[in-house]
Parts: structure tokens; sequence; C-alpha cells
């Protein structure tokens, strides 16, 4: 079961197949209260009302209450990041598979603007602790995987060059677009995330001619 999915355990046995259903429906209309309102006017109360769910179930799914509600829609948002880019990200085996990831990562972001709930979430003060640096780390670290496996796959079939190191290339390729990320919510401009990607796959020969 997926970090997106998995309910907190209670202590009481294996979670029902309600059970999941109503805590990802707490988790999705929290995060569509985050896009809609913003964190900060995030409300519990909201959160009841827009899923139709009582304080008493809110808080046995999250005893942490508010805190915990964000750490997971921080799970759910960083499982969204990946889902978004699928199925290229999944499958970079040519350069045509490549350049459809580029433009796919460019139009998510440009469709989410300068609004990121993914980071929101992880800077508030309740999840800027360990629980949220992991929920980061788990998401880059998949990430970079993916990408590594896609630069490797090439690498090792002679469509690029063969010196190149899979693994620090996918790091760098993310940094770049962590970074262009970061200044097109700064600015609202993906020109930065654009001028990431391209440069990135350039260092990889995957450009267009």
């Amino acid at each position: 079961m997926s970090a997106r999915t998995a309910p907190r355990s209670t202590g009481s046995g294996p979670p029902t197949r309600k059970g999941v259903a109503t805590r990802q429906r707490i988790v999705e209309g929290a995060a569509r209260e985050i896009r809609e309102a913003g964190v900060f006017a995030l409300r519990l109360e909201d959160v009841m009302a827009r899923t139709a769910t009582s304080k008493s179930q809110l808080f046995h799914y999250f005893p942490g209450g508010k805190d915990e509600l964000l750490l997971a829609v921080a799970r759910f948002e960083a499982a969204r990041v990946l889902d978004d880019q699928q199925p290229e990200l999944g499958a970079l085996t040519s350069r045509e598979a490549w350049l459809r990831w580029r433009d796919k990562v460019l139009a998510r972001y440009r469709a989410q603007g300068v609004d990121c709930p993914l980071h929101v979430a992880l800077s508030q003060p309740g999840t800027a602790t360990g629980a949220g640096r992991t929920v980061a780390t788990e998401l880059l670290g998949q990430w970079r995987r993916q990408l590594a496996a896609g630069i490797r796959h090439l690498r090792d079939g002679g469509a690029i060059a063969a010196g190149l190191d899979a693994e620090r290339e996918a790091a760098a390729l993310l940094a770049g677009i962590q970074g262009g990320v970061l200044i097109l919510m700064t600015t609202g401009s993906t020109d930065h995330l654009e001028a990431a990607l391209d440069s990135g796959l350039a260092r990889l020969g995957l450009t267009e001619d």
C-alpha cells in the first residue's frame, strides 16, 4: 500500500476498506482546501464540511490534528508530483520519450503556477521536522531513481555517451528542476525551469536538432 493511501494504525487491527476510503477522502479534501484558500486559512471545520466527516472521524484518522493532517497532505501531494509525470517518467527509453517527459513537467508547473501545495504543507512548523524531511527525501529519491534508470537505459544502449554517471546526471537534472520550481514560485515565470530542463537534456545529448 502506498504512502498516499496507507491509514494510520490505531492499534485495533488492520484498516477496513471503508476506513481507507474515509481517510483518503479527508486527505484529498484538505488538499483541495489548501489549493483554494491557502494553508494559513485551513480550518479543520472546513475540511470536515467539505468531506462530510465528523470531528470524531477526523481525529480518529489524524489524532495529531492539523499537523498530522498536513503531513498526510504532503505525502499525497508528493505522490501526485510523480504520478503526474507518468507514464513518461517510468519509460525514459528514447530521445522522444525524454522530450515528452520534459514537455509534461513544464505543462504541470505552468498549470500549477506559484501555488505548490506540497511546498506549502512541508514548510509549516508542524511538518518542518524529521517527518517532513522524510517525505521530501522519499519524493526526491524516487524521482532521481527513475531519471537515473532512463539515463542508464540510453547509455547502455549506446544512445548517449558511455562515460556518463547516471546517478550524478539524474541528481544534477533534478536539482535544476527544483531550482526552477522555486524561482517559479517566487516570480511566476517558468523560464528558469525550462532552461534547467533544456540544459540537462542537452548535456545528455537529447535536445532537438
